[in-house]
């Protein structure tokens, strides 16, 4: 009974484990989450080597349906997770000898836990990824759906944080459509990154049984077996794929939390949002505080640390396998979990927000927005160059501002002094409406542009 109670790989040692180490080395806490993928592919496993008659198909009826069953126990929450057999492997298979008797031990012939484990996270970061494409079409069509209930909505764009030209809110909400497009990208990739199987290159240098690796890839969804034992083992660049990706994505929402946030300023007041996405304070009776957009933009830090955390955990790893290497699922666990939680919460931010039209409309019309406009008119009708006509512009707005004037509040007569052969149909460059619509170069503002490329993205989702 005592030697039972050992780890698998306890028999060489005279002495236990030490306490600490039996602690910190332990990763079932973590790697409980990968029981699914664990006992899918060990079933997988368990049919290719019966298959190959290296164990007997009874044999492998009998390891399977005990899988099945400890399946079957965590989903019930009936099964006991214990930090002496360290991670999920040898939780399951310490389990399948108590159900099964010493057959279970013919189920780790061929393989490592190291070929097992990245079997496991490849599994499972598929999924992952799978599941935060997701919520990303749902979050490009709740934009899609803002974007529409706004075409003609005006409002300055900026650079620099200073009104820059006039642009449709639909447009500036379809900027971000794209940024999450390429997140989808981004994570579709992955997964065709990470389409190899490493099961059955053992603990680095392959096996000397008779496997059938291409029978294992293709029953666990991978299109073919990778090619090289010892990269397999020792590969977690597709854990830096996910979480580069996730980061990426995170950056992205975090930039439009802080776009929401200062919307949402006393200052801007370009937008509100509902009460329900707003908290209050435990001092100051008035305030309507944007709590969830601050907590996204604060948590992509979260993301980023892990990212840093494994490219430095892999920096200095020769080949192959190191303990080191066991962090890796903390960090991607972590990082998922905060940025599908940051996900779910933008899709609620953008569903209740409301444009303060009129504001964001008195808003384009300051800062001399339309200055750009004016060199451009001075281009096309007057044949002067760009920079005639950028210096030309200059002066109005150096004239209106001294008269502190908006543009589209100057007279014809005004407009005459800083250059005498103007016609009369310039007036309608310095409205902010007709600014807009004349941007109809591909990917620009217009009314038009914009409702094509709306329509052009729905029909991309279905």
């Amino acid at each position: 009974m005592k030697n039972k109670s050992k780890t698998v790989w306890g028999t060489r040692f005279n002495k236990p484990m030490s306490k600490i180490f039996e602690e910190v080395g332990s990763s079932i806490d973590i790697d409980k989450r990968l029981f699914e993928e664990d006992i899918f592919a060990s079933i997988v496993h368990t049919q290719m080597l019966a298959k190959q008659k290296i164990i007997s198909r009874t044999r492998g009826t009998k390891i399977i349906n005990g899988l099945k069953r400890i399946r079957k126990e965590i989903k019930k929450n009936k099964f006991h997770f214990n930090k002496k057999y360290e991670d999920i492997h040898l939780n399951i298979e310490k389990r399948l000898f108590a159900l099964i008797g010493e057959d279970a031990g013919y189920l780790h012939i061929a393989r490592s836990r190291n070929d097992q484990v990245i079997t496991d996270f490849k599994l499972w970061i598929k999924k992952a990824s799978n599941e935060i494409l997701k919520n990303l079409d749902i979050l490009i069509k709740n934009f899609l759906k803002k974007s529409e209930n706004n075409i003609q909505t005006i409002m300055p764009g900026f650079t620099h944080l200073k009104n820059a030209q006039p642009i449709s809110f639909a447009h500036y909400l379809l900027a971000y459509v794209e940024m999450f497009k390429r997140d989808k990208k981004r994570f579709s990739s992955n997964i065709s990154y990470i389409d190899e199987c490493p099961l059955g290159v053992g603990a680095l240098a392959g096996t000397s049984y008779k496997i059938d690796r291409n029978f294992t890839s293709k029953k666990l969804g991978f299109k073919k077996p990778t090619n090289n034992s010892i990269d397999s083992v020792s590969d977690r660049d597709f854990v830096l794929d996910f979480l580069s990706s996730a980061s990426i994505c995170a950056m992205h929402i975090s930039r439009f939390a802080e776009e929401l946030i200062i919307w949402n300023s006393d200052i801007f007041k370009l937008i509100k949002l509902d009460d329900k996405m707003l908290t209050g304070s435990s001092i100051m009776p008035q305030k309507k505080n944007p709590d969830p957009a601050e907590l996204i933009r604060g948590r992509a830090g979260k993301n980023f640390g892990s990212l840093q955390a494994m490219l430095t955990t892999m920096k200095g790893l020769p080949l192959s396998y190191y303990k080191d290497m066991q962090e890796d699922k903390s960090l991607v666990f972590s990082s998922y979990d905060t940025l599908l939680e940051s996900l779910i919460i933008t899709n609620e931010l953008i569903k209740n927000i409301r444009s303060n039209k009129e504001r964001m409309l008195s808003l384009s019309n300051e800062g001399y927005t339309t200055a750009t406009d004016f060199a451009d008119y001075l281009v096309q009708n007057n044949g002067l160059s760009f920079r005639s006509a950028y210096k030309i512009s200059a002066k109005l707005v150096n004239y209106a501002e001294k008269n502190k004037k908006k543009l589209n509040e100057l007279s014809f007569n005004e407009l005459k002094k800083i250059k005498n052969d103007l016609n009369k149909d310039v007036i309608k460059v310095f409205n902010v409406r007709n600014s807009v619509n004349l941007k109809t170069s591909y990917g620009g503002t217009s009314t038009k542009n914009i409702k094509k490329m709306i329509s052009k993205l729905r029909k991309e989702l279905k």
